[in-house]
């Protein structure tokens, strides 16, 4: 199925191929980015989806009834994912947003081994022509994943995080001698398309950074879906 644009997942994907090897130099973090709380929002514009907010080594975002445990160390580059994707691809006030954006070391630290990461996104489902449901959102995914050199490992499949269902895939892409390894899960919710990302070296570690999400009962956001 065709969609309209795939503009903030292009951006990620490709930043995150070249963050997770230390190939791209980041922007300076701020302030607000390596604090214990930081909330995520587009600059010069009002948010209209909760972004959601870390807090003690934990991303919360109660209008989702979503929560992600960000291992102890990791750094936080939210605003500055936001602040490149718009700059790269300027979006529209219809395009989503990253609403957290976590990495085992600075995206500028070159290292070893593949820099692991976990990404968290929105984007309204108003800005694909047909799409109702989350195993769709990955037909574009994956033709997105492929051009960055990825292989499907997994093809998407659905399952239960607690009350709430969501789909998965996963992909590597073999750089040398190290192997990059990548798991989405999607969803929709308050008419968007959700998508967690995370990107490790091995099964091992994508899968405990996949058990670090957890989902409750959402609560109302108190602002119109769109």
């Amino acid at each position: 199925m065709a969609f309209q644009r795939l503009r903030l997942w292009l951006g990620i994907a490709a930043l995150l191929s070249q963050l997770a090897l230390g190939q791209s130099q980041a922007p300076p973090s701020s302030s607000s980015s390596s604090s214990s709380k930081s909330k995520s929002s587009l600059p010069h514009r009002k948010p209209d989806f909760e972004p959601g907010a870390v807090v003690n080594g934990i991303y919360r975002n109660p209008t989702l009834g979503l929560s992600c445990r960000i291992p102890a160390g990791w750094v936080l580059r939210t605003e500055e994912m936001n602040a490149r994707n718009e700059d790269a691809a300027a979006p529209s006030a219809n395009d989503g947003r990253v609403l957290l954006a976590a990495f085992s070391r600075p995206p500028d630290a070159r290292g070893e081994d593949v820099n692991s990461s976990i990404v968290i996104a929105a984007e309204p489902q108003s800005a694909y022509s047909a799409l109702k449901e989350a195993a769709q959102y990955f037909g574009p995914l994956t033709e997105v994943a492929k051009a960055q050199g990825f292989t499907v490992d997994q093809e998407p499949y659905e399952f239960a995080v607690g009350p709430r269902t969501v789909v998965r895939s996963d992909f590597h892409k073999d750089i040398g001698t190290r192997v990059m390894r990548q798991a989405t899960l999607a969803f929709i919710a308050n008419g968007y398309a959700i998508s967690i990302t995370v990107i490790a070296s091995t099964e091992d570690e994508v899968r405990d950074l996949v058990d670090n999400v957890a989902f409750a009962a959402a609560k109302p956001s108190g602002r119109p879906a769109k």
